[in-house]
């Protein structure tokens, strides 16, 4: 008596199984900077030396998506997303454990090494689940799970972790991230690693200046919003003259702007994917000239902060032109990416602190994040006119 094969799952549920990963990553990397002041005190260090740890999971990003993303080129991605996941799970329970701050730091360190190349191969099973015009949008309800973070994710730890303790709040994160990877295990297309697949076909991305161009426009152009959202507290108080209370609210409408952007600027790549990219930087640009006007009063600064936050829809859409031109290195390619956002993570607040610090007042840290966006643009039309001139010279030949 024959058994009848299991059905796959829909791509709707394995999509929604990967954005739980990104709902996982996103609450963990904004939830302890807000619980950076309880972790500092427990563990007897400030809070400028604490904030080593914040650094040090954006330092492990960086390194290990590229690291692992070669590494493990021969391994069939649903595997490699359970074990991601799995060594992202035992990152943040030892950071729950870490008995003194360099232990904490540490195992922040090894926490920040699975984000990226999650992220990066994560994209690439839900594209390859959707229709060649639809994969934007595919890319994007992966990469939503890391926006509904900052608007359910973040609080939710940020609540318990004052509750009962910080450390509870990585405890949250660890448990999401074991879900997920039983999840991905359960519901990820159960498929064999690319022929061919080799880590020095993954290398062969470097070689690529249409990727190198790509990477460009996210580690200069994204830096906009960071350098206006890393010091948007301080502003909010110090110009604003807000109550501390409105803080989260505040967050919160930029984590709804984030999402409706992602989705909306997805649905815009689809049709049109450079063009969506060149007008998703000069929103960014336009929004970021007008925080130095709108800080004055919350009336103002609320609108102005969603339409900032509109500006994280270029995440998908760089993911998607990674695709495009990255050949065969997709899965290389695809988690640079994140490390091109974590490198706008430092550009962006690096540039703005250097502006306060002259003596420009918070109000300028909209004035940097424009001239960043508008950075990113400059990129963003240097690639054009590369691709331009790569399609006339193919079509000459």
């Amino acid at each position: 008596m024959s058994v009848p094969a299991r059905s796959a799952p829909s791509a709707a549920l394995v999509q929604l199984a990967l954005a739980l990963g990104g709902f996982a990553i996103g609450t963990t990397e904004f939830a302890s900077m807000s619980l950076l002041p309880d972790f500092a005190r427990t563990l007897g260090v400030d809070e400028p030396t604490a904030g080593h740890a914040i650094s040090a999971y954006a330092l492990g990003v960086v390194v290990g998506a590229p690291i692992i993303a070669v590494l493990a080129a021969r391994i069939a991605r649903r595997t490699l997303l359970v074990g991601l996941m799995v060594l992202f799970a035992v990152g943040n329970g030892l950071s729950a454990l870490s008995p003194n701050f360099e232990t904490m730091v540490l195992f922040r360190f090894l926490s920040g090494l699975p984000h990226g190349a999650y992220f990066g191969v994560a994209a690439l099973v839900a594209a390859s689940l959707a229709a060649p015009d639809k994969r934007a949008s595919a890319v994007a309800r992966v990469m939503i799970g890391l926006t509904v973070a900052t608007i359910v994710g973040v609080p939710l730890a940020n609540a318990v972790g004052q509750w009962i303790g910080w450390r509870w709040g990585f405890v949250i994160v660890a448990a999401l991230a074991t879900l997920t990877a039983v999840s991905v295990y359960l519901l990820a297309p159960r498929e064999p690693a690319p022929k061919n697949a080799s880590p020095l076909r993954e290398l062969s991305a470097l070689a690529s200046r249409r990727v190198w161009l790509t990477l460009g426009i996210g580690a200069i152009g994204f830096g906009g919003m960071f350098a206006v959202y890393t010091y948007l507290a301080s502003t909010l108080i110090e110009v604003t003259h807000a109550s501390p209370a409105a803080l989260p609210l505040v967050l919160m409408v930029f984590g709804l702007g984030m999402t409706a952007g992602t989705l909306v600027c997805a649905w815009a790549a689809d049709r049109a994917l450079m063009p969506a990219v060149g007008a998703i930087l000069l929103w960014s640009a336009a929004s970021l000239a007008l925080y130095p006007l709108a800080v004055g009063s919350l009336w103002t600064l609320v609108p102005v902060v969603f339409l900032i936050g509109c500006g994280g829809g270029l995440g998908a859409a760089l993911q998607t032109r990674l695709m495009d031109v990255a050949g065969e290195a997709q899965t290389l390619a695809a988690a640079l990416n994140h490390s091109a956002f974590n490198t706008a993570n430092a550009l962006g607040p690096w540039l703005a602190g250097l502006a306060v610090a002259s003596g420009f007042g918070w109000r300028s840290t909209g004035w940097v994040g424009c001239a960043l966006a508008l950075g990113g643009f400059v990129v963003w039309a240097i690639a054009v006119w590369d691709d331009r001139r790569q399609t006339e010279a193919t079509a000459a030949a």
